[in-house]
C-alpha cells in the first residue's frame, strides 16, 4: 500500500488496500457484527450508526492477511454527530494516525517508536475485561479457530463435575468461550442444568457473555427461573446480571412475555430501568410498551433519570421513530407531558 492518507477516504479502504481480510463488530452495548457493506454505508454517512453508546461508535476490528493465523485487533471509539452519523473528521484523523505510525503494511509488528505513536491515538480504547473476552470468543468462533485453553476447565466446571464451589480455577475467557459455543457438543444442555446452581461469582461473568448470544428457549426459561429466585432473595446483583443475559434474546416469545410483565411492575429499581434501556432496548420498539416504560421512569418524579435515558434511547435508530411518535401522542399522561416539557426546556 503506497497511497497517502489523503487518498484513503475510509477505514474500509485502508484495510482493503493493505490486502487484509477483516471483520467488524460493535462492542458498545453488546457484541454485534456489522457487515462490510453496512460499515461502508456508515462510513459514507449514508446510514446512522445502529448501536450508539453515549454519542460514540465503539468498534472492534479484527484483521489479518491470508498467510496469518492470528488476527490483529483494533478497538476504536469514534464520535457521532447529532443525527447519529459517523464524525468524518475524527475518522479521517484516525486513518492519518494509523498510516503515519504503520506506513504501508498494517500487519507488521510496530517498532517502539511506532508503538508509542499508536498509543497516543485518541480514538483507541481498552474494553472492560468481560468485553475483551467476548471479542476474543466471537473472533475465534467466526474464523473457526480453536477455543482458548480456558474453555475446557469452564465446560468441566459448568458440568458440575467438581462441585459448584470449585470456581476459582476458571476464568472470564473460559466462560465467554463456552457461551459462544452453545451449539457445540451438549453445551446448551450443560448450561440449562448449571444456571440454578452456579454462585454469583460465576453467574455475573457468565451472563455478561450470554448477553451476546441468541439463546434457546430452555436456557431463557432457566434464566427467568433463576432471576425470580434471586429477586425473591433480594440478590439484586445476580438478578440484574440475569436480565442482561437476555439482551440478544428479547424477541423470543418467552423473553417478550417476561420482559413486558417486568416493565409493568411498579416496583422497578433504577438499575433495572437502566438495564432495559442499555441492553434490552428492542423490547421498547412498541409504542404501548414504551409508554409504560416512560411512565416508570417518572413515577418518582426523577426527571434527571428520565432525561438521561430518553437521550440514550432516542439516539438508537431502531427506537428513535417510536419514541418521537410517543412523545407527541395525545395518550401521554400529564406526568409524562411534564417530563417531556422539562426535557425540551433544557
Amino acid at each position: 500500500m503506497s497511497k497517502s492518507s489523503e487518498t484513503i477516504s475510509s477505514i474500509s479502504a485502508l484495510l482493503s488496500l493493505s490486502d487484509s481480510q477483516y471483520r467488524i463488530f460493535d462492542i458498545g452495548r453488546r457484541i454485534d457484527k456489522i457487515s462490510k457493506e453496512q460499515f461502508e454505508k456508515i462510513e459514507a454517512a449514508e446510514l446512522p450508526y445502529p448501536f450508539p453508546t453515549q454519542g460514540h461508535a465503539l468498534l472492534a476490528i479484527a484483521f489479518w492477511q491470508k498467510q496469518s493465523s492470528s488476527p490483529y485487533l483494533w478497538f476504536i471509539k469514534l464520535p457521532l454527530d447529532e443525527r447519529g452519523l459517523l464524525n468524518q473528521g475524527a475518522r479521517n484523523h484516525f486513518i492519518a494516525i494509523i498510516i503515519e505510525a504503520l506506513g504501508e503494511n498494517l500487519t507488521v509488528s510496530p517498532t517502539e517508536q511506532q508503538e508509542a505513536l499508536l498509543k497516543k491515538n485518541p480514538y483507541h480504547f481498552t474494553p472492560a475485561q468481560y468485553k475483551l473476552a467476548a471479542v476474543n470468543s466471537v473472533v475465534s468462533t467466526s474464523l473457526k479457530q480453536a477455543a482458548s485453553k480456558f474453555y475446557a476447565p469452564a465446560q468441566s466446571y459448568l458440568s458440575g463435575e467438581n462441585g459448584w464451589d470449585a470456581w476459582q480455577e476458571i476464568g472470564v475467557q473460559g466462560l465467554s468461550d463456552f457461551s459462544f459455543r452453545l451449539n457445540e457438543t451438549n453445551n446448551s444442555e450443560i448450561l440449562v442444568k448449571a444456571i440454578n446452581f452456579v454462585p454469583e461469582q460465576v453467574l455475573v461473568p457468565l451472563c455478561s457473555a450470554l448477553e451476546n448470544m441468541t439463546l434457546p428457549a430452555e436456557v431463557i426459561t432457566q434464566i427467568i427461573t433463576r432471576y425470580q429466585q434471586d429477586k425473591a432473595n433480594k440478590n439484586n446483583t445476580a438478578a440484574v446480571a440475569l436480565l442482561r443475559a437476555l439482551a440478544s434474546s428479547t424477541q423470543h416469545p418467552i423473553s417478550q412475555k417476561f420482559l413486558i410483565t417486568l416493565i409493568k411492575d411498579n416496583a422497578l429499581e433504577d438499575e433495572v430501568l437502566i438495564i432495559i434501556a442499555g441492553r434490552l432496548w428492542p423490547i421498547l420498539n412498541d409504542e404501548d410498551i414504551l409508554f409504560v416504560y416512560l411512565e416508570q421512569l417518572i413515577k418518582d418524579n426523577d426527571y434527571e433519570l428520565f432525561t438521561a435515558i430518553f437521550k440514550d434511547l432516542v439516539a438508537i435508530p431502531m427506537i428513535r421513530p417510536v419514541i418521537l411518535q410517543a412523545i407527541r401522542s395525545p395518550k401521554r399522561s400529564p406526568n409524562l407531558a411534564k417530563a417531556i416539557g422539562i426535557l425540551f426546556k433544557q
